[in-house]
Parts: C-alpha cells; sequence; structure tokens
C-alpha cells in the first residue's frame, strides 16, 4: 500500500524538506536534473550524497528502499532529502505525463534504467474476474454425478452429510464442513453413499492472476470466516440485484484469499486458540443440529449437548454466523422438510409432526417465509 509522506515512517531514508523553489536549490547544489516518470518502465537510482527531489504537482509515487529489494511506497507530494546509500525509483500514479526535480552533489547511480516495478497506483495479486455458476445442491440418497472437465476453476463446499469426489484417479471424502477446488480443465466426479443424502454448494469462476496451486484437488477445513463468506454469496444470489454479482465476486475473492493464507504454515495471522475453539464449537453444534433435526431441540438443549452456556453459543452464532441458533434451526428444519417432500413417503401433516411443528399451518407459513413457495407448489416443482 502507499504510505502517507511522513517524518515517522520515511526517517530510515531521509527527511521531509521546507516548501522552498527548486530554482534556489538548484543554484546551490552542484548538479540538477529533470526527469520524466515512466508508466511501464522505471529508473531505479541509488544516491551517492544527500539527494533532493521535488514533485511537479501530478500524482506521483516515490519508493524508497535500503537494500534494493523490499522497497516502501510514498505519496509524493511535498520536496523530500534522501540520505546516501538509498535506493529509489519514482512512478506516476496515473498514464499520465509526470516528472520531477533531483539536486544532489554527486550523480546519482543507476541501478535499473528498464525495471518494471509497477505504477503508482495499489494492484491487487488476485481478483475474481468472472462467475458463472452458483448452485446449493440437495442430492437424493446416494446420488451419483458421472463428471465433467471445463475450463472455470470449480470450488465445491458440503453444507451437509458426507460425499465422495473423484479428480483424477484421487479420491476425497468430502464430511459437513469440508471443501474442495478444482482445477481449470481438471476432470471431476461426485457421488454419495446409498444411505446419504448430501448439501453442498458448488460455484465455477475463473480469477485474474494470483497462484491458486496450493489449493486445488485437496480436503481443505475452510474457517468459519470462508463458511460465512460462502453462506453471503447464497444470500446475494437469492437478493440478486444490480450489485449481487459483484458482491459475490468480491466474496470469493475473500474466501479463496483466506484459504490462501490458511495453507502458509508460518503466517502471523494464523487463528489463534481461541479462535480455533469458537470455530469447534459452532462445528459441533451445526453438526448435532443437523444429526438431531427430526428430534425436538432447542437452543438450551443444544448447548448443554456441546458443553457450553446457552447465552455464549448464541453469542457466537451472531458472532460468526449472523444468525441465531434458533434461526439456523429452522432454516436446517426448511431443508430436511425439502429432502422429505421430494422423496414423497409422507403427507405435509406428517412432515410437520415429524419435524416438531405445533401445527401443520405453522409449518406451511414457515415454509413460505424461507423458500418463497407453498409446501405444495414446491412439491409441484420437483416432481
Amino acid at each position: 500500500m502507499i504510505l502517507h509522506l511522513n517524518h515517522l515512517d520515511f526517517c530510515r531514508y531521509g527527511v521531509r524538506e521546507p516548501d522552498r523553489n527548486p530554482e534556489s536549490i538548484r543554484q546551490e547544489a552542484k548538479l540538477s536534473q529533470q526527469i520524466e516518470l515512466g508508466w511501464e518502465k522505471q529508473t531505479v537510482f541509488q544516491t551517492a550524497t544527500d539527494t533532493r527531489i521535488f514533485p511537479d504537482g501530478s500524482m506521483t509515487v516515490l519508493s524508497v528502499s535500503m537494500d534494493g529489494e523490499k522497497f516502501a511506497s510514498f505519496y509524493f507530494d511535498q520536496p523530500v532529502c534522501i540520505v546516501p546509500g538509498v535506493y529509489f525509483y519514482l512512478a506516476p500514479m496515473r498514464r499520465e505525463l509526470a516528472g520531477a526535480v533531483l539536486c544532489m552533489d554527486e550523480p546519482l547511480r543507476v541501478v535499473d534504467a528498464e525495471s518494471r516495478l509497477g505504477c503508482g497506483h495499489v494492484q491487487s495479486n488476485m481478483r475474481v474476474s468472472g462467475i458463472y455458476t452458483l448452485f446449493y445442491h440437495e442430492k437424493e440418497k446416494g446420488f451419483f454425478f458421472a463428471g465433467e472437465a471445463h475450463p472455470a476453476l470449480e470450488l465445491t463446499y458440503v453444507d451437509q452429510g458426507v460425499m465422495h469426489s473423484v479428480t483424477d484417479g484421487q479420491e476425497l471424502i468430502l464430511e459437513q464442513g469440508d471443501m474442495v477446488l478444482y482445477g481449470a480443465n481438471q476432470w471431476h466426479m461426485q457421488y454419495a453413499d446409498m444411505d446419504m443424502a448430501p448439501r453442498y454448494v458448488t460455484l465455477s469462476f475463473e480469477v485474474q492472476d494470483g497462484d491458486l496451486n496450493s489449493l486445488l484437488n485437496r480436503k481443505l477445513r475452510p474457517s468459519q470466516t470462508c463458511v460465512t463468506l460462502i453462506q453471503q454469496m447464497i444470500r446475494e444470489q437469492e437478493r440478486m440485484d444490480a450489485y449481487s454479482v459483484d458482491m459475490i465476486a468480491s466474496q470469493l475473492t475473500q474466501l479463496l484469499l483466506q484459504l490462501l493464507r490458511q495453507q502458509e504454515p508460518t503466517s502471523k495471522l494464523k487463528a489463534s486458540n481461541s479462535l480455533n475453539s469458537e470455530n469447534e464449537i459452532i462445528c459441533r453444534a451445526q453438526q448435532y443440529i443437523c444429526a438431531h433435526i427430526r428430534e425436538k431441540l432447542t437452543v438450551p438443549h443444544v448447548a448443554k449437548m456441546v458443553d457450553v452456556s446457552p447465552s455464549y453459543m448464541t453469542a457466537l452464532f451472531h458472532k460468526n454466523l449472523q444468525i441465531s441458533p434458533g434461526e439456523y434451526i429452522r432454516r436446517i428444519k426448511i431443508q430436511e422438510s425439502k429432502q422429505m417432500i421430494r422423496e414423497g413417503n409422507m403427507n405435509f401433516t406428517e412432515i410437520a409432526e415429524v419435524l416438531h411443528y405445533s401445527t401443520v399451518h405453522h409449518f406451511s407459513r414457515q415454509f413460505k417465509d424461507k423458500v418463497g413457495l407453498t409446501p405444495t407448489e414446491y412439491a409441484k416443482s420437483v416432481r
């Protein structure tokens, strides 16, 4: 990022100069030169003596380094005096003419006359450049997908249940909360055991720049932050206004960056033990709710089963999922009811009773509120 040119951050490299007329400084210095700044190529210099640099009023960045390898970049909006031995280059922030005046007592050493170090504007290392599909799958027991390969990257996240992923002869067993990323043109197939009806999310997309090879064809265990981003993408898709595609692309970019950070063994940004503990509590609560969704569930009962207080579990759900445990239970009940409707073995009254709704009318109201269709309309749409 570009830093503000203040005394504290710049003191290693020199000092800010008082505003003075460059012409008077030129007359005092033994050498002076006017340089033009390149957009595509920059010239790297090293100072031999104190070197004063004056901006010309254009939007410019001054990048400085003590070793010629790691540069710090400053918004160059006032004169500076750089001490001897410092490496530096100047670059415009926009595609327009820019320049600077340099004054010194001994010539600068040209380290690299055609370096492509990047211009002054902030550039991202990776971003999602296209999203093709975003689906939430609710599969029947023992589903089988014969496989495909396509130019897009594809991400699969298992929301409930267990499924098998086969890529290039390697099989992964993905449980609730697991994720896998398939590479471009990488053949993959998915299936479930005969007693398992998994629910999972798939996204196909493209990225610009960025190296995702460390994530490909591996069973990944995303953090709760990543899971929350997936949930936000699903909600954006349901909303789908003029900004939803951009929001989903932004959230997917964040998700991929979070996954890449998780792969860095020495990263200082790894979750603390307390955060890992929070994620474990939420995961255990989610797994218990999904496994016992046909039982009468209350927040105090679920909290007791994961050995925390109801208030603490509620706080964790709000902090990490932006919903209450009670709302999470209601959403999973609706998902389970959709599966039961597709199976066609029970009528709506029986489904409401199995899922412990007070009445079939209560079940129908909640179903319409969450799905946007009545149970009858949904049943017709899937048959």
